[in-house]
């Protein structure tokens, strides 16, 4: 019974690793085209955008998660919230390069994990991809501590999961694209939401106030790099992604 489990076990992790390694045909333009279409009007409408933004809280938090941990904080805990707010708790030096990293990661993270990718995606591995964001959620789910938070994490990882398994080939390389699309275009939206909050001093807790308190540079000033990596991000990805492939 075990060793038929183990087996079980190898083949499936064998497979999987089959599939994430080996390269993939990039499909055509017009797929590629779509599914940045499909990301936009995402981004664009509002009563999709409230639930699809869920997914850039996801990469919010965990862009301070790991740049705490790259850091030498200690990671306490990551919340995500019904209302697609976030909290990554972290014990630290409370002043710092490590402060100051941790609190900036959070608004470029999407638009900085959506460029890696697109790199991912120029190389051909789209399937890999999406199993190496399934690893990275089973990784932030370790930390994760409210009940919302672990759900939205689940179920983001089960249709990873479920597209990764069972879906064709054609189908899995669109969805690598569609995701990749979202989190590059779906970066720029907070920071813009962002300031609009400041403007009607509704975010004073916000992390550019907080990067403001730590390094004596006005929010505005940080609000404006967060802008400016994001759709810096955006702009390379797109190029990487639509752009001749390199030889």
């Amino acid at each position: 019974m075990n060793a038929v489990s183990f087996d079980s076990l190898g083949d499936v992790l064998g497979r999987i690793w089959d599939a994430a390694t080996t390269p993939v045909p990039a499909p055509p333009q017009s797929v590629v085209l779509a599914m940045a279409l499909a990301a936009l009007a995402v981004v664009l409408v509002t009563p999709v955008w409230r639930i699809a933004r869920h997914v850039v809280t996801i990469a919010h938090e965990g862009a301070h998660a790991l740049v705490a941990t790259l850091t030498g904080r200690r990671l306490d805990a990551i919340r995500l919230h019904s209302d697609t707010s976030g909290l990554t708790v972290s014990a630290g030096r409370p002043r710092g390069f490590g402060m100051v990293a941790t609190t900036f990661a959070g608004y470029v993270g999407p638009g900085l994990v959506g460029l890696g990718a697109a790199w991912v995606l120029r190389a051909g591995y789209a399937v890999g991809l999406l199993w190496l964001l399934v690893v990275l959620l089973a990784l932030l789910l370790l930390k994760v501590r409210n009940l919302f938070g672990l759900w939205s994490v689940l179920v983001a990882g089960a249709a990873l999961v479920a597209v990764s398994w069972w879906l064709d080939e054609p189908t899995q390389s669109a969805v690598a694209y569609a995701v990749t699309w979202f989190l590059l275009l779906g970066a720029v939206r907070p920071v813009l939401e962002l300031q609009a909050q400041r403007f009607r001093r509704r975010a004073r807790q916000s992390d550019a106030d907080q990067l403001a308190r730590l390094t004596g540079l006005p929010g505005l000033f940080w609000v404006a790099v967060f802008l400016l990596v994001t759709v810096g991000a955006l702009a390379l990805g797109a190029w990487w992604i639509v752009g001749p492939v390199w030889t």
